[in-house]
């Protein structure tokens, strides 16, 4: 399961972030997960929880925003997106493109922190 290697990845990734930024924990990392990622979205979320453990980003939320497949058709001049990643062809004329211009996203697009500082004593 590659998802864990990726949940990890994006671990240390956020974790890196919140320790330049100075925050002490992490309520939620927001996440575009393109359809032709090659990535499984349910293991990716339980694969977040446990690479998560023991870093700022414990307890966190992985939320992910589903990217759809989005083509450039020359014959229409349009980019539409596409109701299935089965055909590739322009909704609008039928014509196939290979012009792919959404949905390979896999980005780490923000971080959720609290605003609360921790209390010592």
């Amino acid at each position: 399961m590659h998802e864990l290697s990726i949940a990890h990845s994006l671990v240390e990734t956020a974790s890196r972030a919140a320790q330049d930024a100075g925050v002490q924990q992490v309520q939620a990392v927001h996440l575009r997960l393109g359809a032709l990622a090659g990535v499984v979205k349910e293991a990716l979320l339980f694969s977040y929880d446990i690479a998560a453990e023991g870093t700022v980003l414990a307890g966190s939320r992985l939320e992910i925003e589903d990217i759809p497949v989005a083509i450039h058709c020359p014959n229409c001049a349009v980019t539409s997106t596409l109701a299935s990643i089965q055909s590739f062809c322009c909704p609008l004329c039928g014509q196939p493109s290979a012009d792919i211009r959404q949905g390979r996203e896999l980005e780490l697009v923000s971080l959720e922190v609290s605003d609360e500082q921790p209390t010592y004593p």
